[in-house]
């Protein structure tokens, strides 16, 4: 056997991806957590929050305390799960640092667009450790069809040690009776469910849908860093968020109002939301003699590849007067929704 194919069998026992890289094998988009827009460190409330691109916080209950952040594996450490991994060295941490009461559910899901798979056998595994042994009450999917929400179960008590581990299940997809094709609400989503009011940290990487029944190794939905973000921004895409970035060119729609057309770098999976930070003086209109601070953006016209956004109360100026927008509060953003 000659030494590339040592090395192949070799990577294959750590589940790195060998080439050839299989397009589209993983249904799971993000699935290594390296792409995180929404930030580094989140705090999601109860309900339904995404957190790193592609994945939902869902939970009830009060007074608990959550955090969601991106943590770095140490490069080449003995039972890393990316050893064999080309790409960023990022995992998933969910930390509940207090307890909080009358929680019934606790979980983190991806949805996947339309219908996946449909009938066939198929196999999701992770990686996972937890701070202190933990067991996971379940692991279930559940899939909206025309706006009908079914769920099943896929397994139970999951035990999870300090140490990483690769866990993998194999189940039959639904067939999802009645899907009626390019329904642009229909999703499958793969959940795996945390105890309820109790405190836990809980790592993970490397999750992956496929068909078989078998866990093969593990690789992103698209093989590379640029595609894993150009598949994340078709469901949502951060513009910006840095002190003094630049929005967009504009002009003086009036002399009350002023606009910017905001191309997205990939086309969206529907015309999305506008979702931008309000607050005193968070942006400025900088035009030919003067400028305009503006608390907020309405949104004009809007398709799945950008969107015109103005301010129609707090601009001076002469109409047709050219100029750019630009974010002028560090706590400021303004992104763009099409999850599902």
């Amino acid at each position: 056997m000659s030494r590339a194919l040592d090395t192949a069998k070799s990577q294959q026992s750590n589940s790195g991806p060998i080439p050839p890289f299989v397009a589209g094998k993983n249904k799971i988009i993000n699935g290594d957590f390296g792409v995180w827009q929404r930030g580094t460190s989140l705090t999601p409330t109860t309900g339904q929050v995404y957190t790193t691109d592609r994945f939902l916080a869902l939970r009830n209950g009060t007074g608990a305390t959550v955090t969601v952040s991106r943590q770095t594996f140490t490069p080449n450490a003995g039972g890393n799960p990316t050893n064999a991994v080309n790409g960023r060295n990022y995992f998933y941490r969910q930390a509940q640092s207090v307890a909080g009461t009358g929680g019934t559910y606790n979980l983190m899901e991806q949805r996947i667009e339309g219908a996946v798979l449909a009938g066939q056998t198929v196999t999701f595994s992770f990686w996972a450790k937890a701070a202190a042994s933990l067991t996971l009450p379940q692991i279930d999917y559940e899939y909206t069809i025309g706006g009908t929400n079914v769920s099943a179960n896929v397994t139970s008590n999951i035990s999870i040690t300090t140490s990483w581990a690769r866990y993998s299940y194999t189940f039959t997809m639904p067939t999802y009776s009645g899907y009626t094709p390019d329904n642009t609400s229909d999703f499958f989503g793969i959940r795996i469910w945390y105890p309820s009011n109790t405190t836990f940290t809980f790592d993970t990487w490397g999750w992956q849908l496929e068909a078989g029944s078998s866990a093969t190794p593990f690789q992103t939905a698209t093989g590379t860093i640029q595609g894993e973000l150009a598949a994340c921004q078709r469901y949502y895409y951060r513009h910006v968020s840095t002190l003094n970035a630049p929005i967009g060119f504009g002009s003086n729609y009036s002399t009350t109002a002023a606009n910017t057309y905001v191309k997205f770098p990939v086309e969206m999976r529907v015309s999305p939301t506008l979702v931008a930070s309000t607050g005193t003086s968070y942006y400025v209109f900088v035009r030919n003699g003067g400028s305009d601070f503006c608390n907020s953006f309405l949104v004009d016209v809007a398709n799945t590849n950008g969107m015109n956004i103005y301010n129609g109360t707090e601009i001076s100026g002469t109409a047709g007067d050219a100029g750019y927008f630009a974010l002028a509060n560090a706590s400021g953003f303004i992104d763009f929704s099409a999850e599902l």
